[in-house]
């Protein structure tokens, strides 16, 4: 077998939005009660592109390009829809993570159903976009996720470049019969240079460990996080205090891991009382701006399943550590201390 090593080969990946979206729903609520991993789906079209390209080594296969396209509510009308401003922040924060670039056109009124809005103009700039990236970025795969007819013309384009086409396609049938089958054209399954079901690859048990990949479990702090936010989304709560450490008690530490596609991550304490101590997206403010190393500061709490990091932020002065250890409960300075100090975070 002739294995092309000579050169780099790149990947270009293409989101339908609203198509995606209804497929994670799909296996969000029903099959797998899970979320679609996008760094695990990544990982899988490039195990694919391999296997059908004809390359011997991952290093010669990327994707050097992804992008995701859907309509989107204004502030205003997510505002009115119960927790849409929290998940559209979710999703940008997973998709910017993988490293996929958004495209969002606005949501516009659908006059034959006056309630309801809906995309206008986001296939057509998909269209462009994907053609014009393959155009001067020369990839030698795009990867299109998506079940629109509207698309056909855009693959056979895309052929008359010799860019070859995959067709990442679900057909699923919801439990419930007042939801939609989420459908896929059959031309844009005969006209791509290489169509994968995946519908029936995430069924399959032959390759349990690629299929596992794409997949992260709903964390049970993610559903607690949302029904906080959604409850109280301006006001946080205070963390129940730890039977080790005082809730007000401020404590060092350095983080170990951190997975901010889940949101979540461990601390290892300085003063050895703990060695990968968790902590969510929740419990930090700045959980986005937060890396592996990076050293910090934070409080115990406690859930059900027991201790928990919270007000996890970084830590910049070192002489603050040594100026709160030299104070006693009584001491009048505490109020001179830095600001950054403050009084204990609450979530």
């Amino acid at each position: 077998m002739d294995f092309k090593d000579d050169k780099l080969t790149k990947i270009g990946v293409f989101y339908d939005g609203g198509y995606f979206s209804r497929v994670t729903q799909y296996y969000r609520y029903y099959e797998r009660k899970a979320r679609i991993s996008i760094k695990g789906l990544h990982e899988f079209i490039r195990e694919k592109v391999m296997e059908m390209e004809k390359v011997d080594h991952k290093n010669y296969c990327q994707i050097v390009d992804a992008h995701y396209f859907r309509g989107r509510f204004s502030a205003y009308d997510a505002a009115k829809r119960e927790n849409q401003l929290l998940y559209d922040r979710i999703f940008d924060d997973i998709l910017m993570y993988a490293g996929v670039v958004t495209h969002y056109l606005p949501m516009y009124a659908d006059r034959s159903r006056k309630s309801e809005k809906s995309e206008k103009g986001i296939d057509v700039w998909f269209a462009l976009e994907a053609f014009e990236l393959s155009l001067y970025k020369r990839f030698d795969v795009v990867v299109l996720i998506t079940g629109d007819g509207d698309y056909l013309h855009l693959i056979k384009k895309l052929n008359t470049l010799g860019t070859r086409v995959m067709l990442l396609y679900w057909d699923l049938e919801f439990p419930v019969e007042t939801i939609p089958p989420v459908r896929t054209n059959s031309a844009l399954i005969n006209e791509a240079t290489y169509e994968i079901n995946m519908a029936e690859i995430m069924r399959s048990r032959k390759i349990s460990k690629i299929v596992e990949s794409m997949f992260i479990p709903i964390d049970e702090e993610e559903e607690l996080t949302k029904k906080i936010r959604s409850e109280q989304f301006a006001r946080p709560l205070a963390p129940v205090a730890s039977a080790d450490v005082p809730a007000d008690q401020v404590l060092l530490g350095e983080i170990i891991h951190i997975d901010h596609e889940r949101g979540l991550g461990n601390i290892r304490s300085e003063d050895g009382r703990f060695s990968g101590i968790i902590f969510f997206r929740r419990t930090s403010d700045t959980f986005d701006n937060l890396g592996r190393g990076d050293r910090v500061s934070f409080q115990v709490g406690r859930n059900e399943k027991g201790d928990i990091a919270t007000s996890v932020k970084v830590y910049h002065n070192d002489a603050i550590g040594e100026a709160l250890a030299g104070l006693d409960d009584n001491d009048d300075n505490l109020g001179e201390l830095p600001e950054e100090i403050g009084t204990a975070d609450e979530f």
